[in-house]
């Protein structure tokens, strides 16, 4: 029987590291981000500057139609006042897909032995939890004004009060649960290109990347709507009333 080992080391996770007062910052995850940023300022002042009331252009047809497919789905899942989260909705969506895609530019300088110059910021858990945090304190904030400070301790215990420590336990893996979704198929996308470097011969390697790419760029673009979805959704549970107080009011009506 014969055993095959691999010819190269895989490095994973192992970034370019500055440390600023004590903490440890990835360069490139950095970079990319400020990268990722620009790009989406660049596409929001462009549009801005090229609007009108006529025939729009390409890039204002993106965005109105961005635009109205977030406000459609905050209005069914959360009602009129939904349209207060379309832009945090769009906001997120773009960023994301734009963070995501980052990574899929080739910007190795040697491809299978130097690491990526701009990965994307996304598959590293830093940038996730980030943005998973901002939403879910947003959420519980809207929760606190929607119901009142009895009526959002209450809801933990609906419905029943016996269910409370695990109304909490839910809550708490929310944060959790967006950001290993999000992190995790980006991370895993970049690492199977990073193997295909690493372990194919060199002339196999712009085939692996042709067929893989297409189908990672799904994946980005999938997640990004996914991350946006849950955030509208946790707005809309946030905000409405516990389902006995609904079925009182449509018993009354």
């Amino acid at each position: 029987m014969k055993t095959l080992y691999a010819g190269k080391s895989i490095a994973v996770g192992v970034h370019p590291v500055v440390h600023v007062f004590g903490l440890a910052v990835d360069v490139d995850i950095v970079t990319s981000t400020l990268v990722a940023m620009a790009i989406f300022l660049f596409l929001g002042f462009r549009m801005r500057a090229k609007i009108t009331e006529g025939v729009p252009g390409k890039l204002q047809l993106f965005w109105e139609v961005l635009v109205e497919q977030v406000g459609d789905l905050a209005m069914s899942a959360i009602g009129p006042k939904g349209r207060r989260f379309v832009p945090i909705g769009v906001t997120l969506f773009l960023f994301i897909l734009i963070s995501n895609w980052i990574g899929f530019i080739p910007s190795a300088l040697q491809p299978g032995i130097s690491s990526e110059i701009l990965p994307a910021p996304t598959g590293d858990v830093n940038l996730p939890l980030a943005m998973a945090l901002l939403v879910i304190v947003w959420v519980h904030i809207e929760s606190l004004k929607a119901r009142g400070i009895r009526g959002y301790l209450g809801h933990y215990a609906q419905p029943y009060v016996a269910l409370a420590p695990i109304n909490v336990v839910e809550e708490i893996t929310k944060p959790i649960t967006m950001t290993f979704r999000l992190f995790g198929n980006l991370f895993s996308g970049g690492l199977m290109i990073l193997v295909m470097t690493t372990l194919l011969p060199v002339y196999i390697v712009p085939f692996g990347e042709m067929i893989w790419k297409p189908f990672d760029l799904g994946i980005g673009a999938i997640q990004a709507f996914i991350f946006m979805l849950l955030t509208i959704l946790y707005f809309g549970m946030a905000m409405s009333h516990d389902e006995g107080h609904d079925a009182v009011a449509e018993a009354s009506h």
